[in-house]
């Protein structure tokens, strides 16, 4: 019987704990969605699905002429160390940049001691673009990107 006891409060405490980690990734929802743009001739999609279970989860697809040339998986995830970026461009194993910052609608990811790059910016203006930008050093000097991307429509499938 006491063991059924311990399980039931492990499970109690298990459940409070996910619900604590599904308030704090809501403070990122505005990021969920699917997202386009293009620059240079290549065509952008980000996509993030709402907050569930502590973690939101990202794809992104660079196409150019008909072509995909880039793609990246992401997520974000509520851990015991706070709220964690994991990127893994081309299904590299990821690499965690930990929520250093959340303002509003604009969220920086750090991760010092990586190569390039060391901070990943995600923020939503008000006109409802979103907006990324990594930056840090590279070679020895101070480098970025930065892309912005409108909401897709929503389309059903036939």
């Amino acid at each position: 019987m006491r063991d059924i006891g311990v399980a039931f409060i492990a499970c109690v405490l298990a459940a409070g704990s996910a619900l604590a980690a599904d308030e704090d990734m809501s403070r990122l929802a505005w990021l969920a969605g699917s997202w386009a743009g293009t620059a240079d001739g290549i065509e952008m999609e980000e996509h993030w699905t709402p907050a569930k279970g502590g973690a939101m989860l990202g794809v992104h697809r660079d196409v150019k002429d008909g072509r995909m040339i880039s793609f990246e998986f992401f997520r974000i995830q509520a851990t015991p160390e706070g709220i964690v970026y994991f990127a893994s461009p081309r299904s590299r194993p990821p690499t965690p940049f930990k929520l250093a910052s959340l303002q509003g609608r604009h969220a920086i990811f750090e991760n010092l001691q990586h190569d390039f790059p060391q901070r990943i910016h995600y923020w939503l203006d008000a006109q409802n673009v979103l907006h990324a930008r990594i930056e840090g050093a590279n070679d020895g000097k101070s480098a970025s990107e930065e892309w912005a991307w409108q909401r897709m429509p929503v389309t059903s499938s036939p």
